[in-house]
Parts: C-alpha cells; sequence; structure tokens
C-alpha cells in the first residue's frame, strides 16, 4: 500500500475533508486594515527567469540557470462603494508621495476562517480604471480597479500549519 493510500484510509476513519477551495471566498487587508470586499484578484504570480548558456562542444542540451523572481502587477477589482482608500492611495502616488505598503490576499475555508494566505511586499498603484457605464444596463454594479506594482508575494510556513489545526477542529465535532 502506497503513503497516498495509507493516507486516505486514516482520513476515512477520521472524517477528515479535503474538499477544493472556493475562489470566491478572500479577503484582502492592506497595513492591517481590511479594504473592502474585493470582487477579483489577478496577478497573483511568481516567474523564476532564467538565463540559457550553450556550452561549447556539448550539443546534446543547454544549460539554463536562473536569474531572478519576476511579479505581474497585483490587479484588485471592487464595487464602488463611499470609501475612497483605493482612489487617495492612488492619487497620492499619482503626486509623486508613494506610500509603500505591505499586505495579504487571504482565501477562506467554508466557514469564512483563512485556510491560506499571501503576503505582498512594498506595494504601491500604479493604475487606476473607474466603472464603465452604460444605461441600457440598469442592473450592473460600477467597479473600480486598482493595480499594485509589488516586490514580492511569500506564503509564511504559519498557514502551512492551518490544515492540521483544521484537521483537529473536525476531530471535536
Amino acid at each position: 500500500m502506497g503513503l497516498n493510500a495509507g493516507n486516505a484510509g486514516v482520513i476515512r476513519l477520521l472524517d477528515i475533508r479535503y474538499d477544493p477551495y472556493m475562489s470566491y471566498n478572500f479577503l484582502i487587508e492592506i497595513e492591517g486594515l481590511i479594504t473592502g470586499s474585493f470582487s477579483e484578484v489577478t496577478g497573483l504570480e511568481s516567474e523564476l527567469e532564467v538565463e540559457s548558456y550553450a556550452e561549447g562542444g556539448v550539443n546534446g542540451y543547454t544549460h539554463t540557470f536562473p536569474t531572478r523572481i519576476k511579479y505581474p502587477n497585483l490587479v484588485l477589482s471592487h464595487g464602488l462603494t463611499d470609501s475612497n482608500s483605493l482612489w487617495d492611495w492612488y492619487q497620492a502616488a499619482a503626486a509623486g508621495d508613494i506610500q509603500l505598503k505591505n499586505g495579504t490576499i487571504m482565501l477562506l475555508d467554508r466557514e469564512l476562517l483563512p485556510a491560506m494566505w499571501w503576503n505582498f511586499k512594498k506595494a504601491y498603484p500604479v493604475k487606476w480604471v473607474g466603472p464603465q457605464f452604460n444605461a441600457n444596463n440598469s442592473t450592473q454594479v460600477a467597479f473600480e480597479r486598482v493595480e499594485l506594482v509589488h516586490q514580492g508575494i511569500d506564503k509564511p510556513l504559519a498557514d502551512r500549519g492551518l490544515p492540521y489545526l483544521r484537521a483537529g477542529v473536525q476531530l471535536w465535532r
């Protein structure tokens, strides 16, 4: 019996569920404040750039060496409300007052508790997109979008212990 089969047996015995998380359950926190109910976040990516080197006399392969990590802009979208915090942050940056902020994207479980999270560092807004108005569609929400440039994403070690904590909670139910 393989390791996965053994784990599956223990999971069934303990009645622990490992269902995938739903992508609509998330929160964004910037500098300790929950900054609103966002409808979409894109750009949660990381790519290791590489450089190729063809060694003379070696024709069977090319050496590939890592160089740096590249992160695209984070794009946060949400329905417009009376809060102007993102607009004000963008306007400050546009005026030359760059305010670097750290933040967290939290994926929530079915009970709306953090399941895992990713931290982004030293972010500031570089693009703002306002709502698109259309009088023919009276039920559409007005959205704003802000793009953040940042200096990296990490996944803290503390979030890796949550599955074990969650499994323990399930056992007590």
